[in-house]
C-alpha cells in the first residue's frame, strides 16, 4: 500500500483555482448529484426545510448541479480557499442561482453552525486535503440534523504506483501538466477504505456505510440513521 503523502490543505492561488475549475468534472458531478438525491426522499427530516451544507465546495460546481435538479433545496457551500470561492460565486451568478446557493469562507474543521442545523451534509473531495480528517468529519456529523442525509465522496488511495500512474493517465491524460500533478498529488493524499471506516467508527456510525464506488472513489452514504 502506498504511504499517504499530504498535499497542501488549501488550494488558494488563482492558478490552482482556475486550473481546477477548468478541469472536466461534469460526469463526476452528475453522478455525485444523482447518488445524493437518490438518498433524499420526498420530505426532509424534521420538516420541509431542505437546507444542505456542502463542505469543501470549491468552485460550487456540485451545488449548481444539485440545485438544477431539485428546486426545493438551498445550499450553503463552505471552503477555505478564497480564489476558489471567487470563481464559485461567478459560477453561481452565471447559473442564476444566487437566491439558493450561498458561499462562505469557513474552515471545515471548525464549522460555526449550531448542532443539527442541516437536513443534509455533502462533501466531495475535501477529506484528502485535510492532514487529520477526523475533526472535519466529526463537524459534518455534528451539524447534521438527526435523521438527516450524510453523503461524502472522495478519492481512494491506490495500492501502488503502477495503479496511480494508470489512474492519472486514464482520467487526466488530456489535462495540462499542472492539472495532472494536482490529480496525482490528490491520489497520494487520499485515504484507504480502512481509514475511512475508522472515521465512521470513531464518529459512532456504521462502518459498512463506506464503500468503494469506482476505481478511484470511496463513498459514505447514510440516510435516516445519523
Amino acid at each position: 500500500m502506498l504511504p499517504r503523502i499530504l498535499e497542501t490543505e488549501v488550494m488558494d492561488t488563482a492558478a490552482e483555482a482556475a486550473d481546477y475549475d477548468q478541469m472536466d468534472h461534469s460526469q463526476v458531478n452528475r453522478v455525485f448529484a444523482s447518488d445524493f438525491l437518490a438518498l433524499c426522499h420526498v420530505s426532509a427530516p424534521g420538516g420541509s426545510d431542505w437546507t444542505v451544507l456542502d463542505v469543501g465546495t470549491g468552485t460550487a460546481q456540485i451545488p449548481i448541479e444539485i440545485c438544477r435538479r431539485q428546486a426545493e433545496m438551498k445550499i450553503v457551500g463552505v471552503d477555505l480557499a478564497a480564489h476558489m470561492l471567487e470563481l464559485g460565486r461567478q459560477n453561481v451568478v452565471r447559473a442564476g442561482l444566487t437566491d439558493r446557493i450561498t458561499l462562505q469562507q469557513i474552515d471545515a474543521k471548525a464549522l460555526p453552525f449550531p448542532t443539527g442545523t442541516f437536513a443534509a451534509v455533502v462533501s466531495n473531495s475535501i477529506i484528502h486535503h485535510i492532514p487529520e480528517p477526523r475533526s472535519a468529519f466529526r463537524e459534518m456529523v455534528r451539524v447534521l440534523r438527526p435523521g438527516g442525509v450524510l453523503f461524502v465522496r472522495d478519492l481512494l488511495r491506490p495500492d501502488d504506483l503502477e495503479t496511480l500512474d494508470r489512474l492519472v493517465a486514464t482520467y487526466a491524460g488530456d489535462s495540462n501538466d499542472h492539472q495532472r500533478q494536482m490529480f496525482r498529488d490528490s491520489l497520494h493524499a487520499a485515504l484507504t477504505l480502512a481509514e475511512v471506516r475508522d472515521l465512521l467508527r470513531d464518529a459512532g456510525l456504521p462502518q459498512e456505510a463506506a464503500c468503494q464506488t469506482t476505481d478511484r472513489h470511496w463513498t459514505i452514504a447514510l440516510a435516516g440513521s445519523c
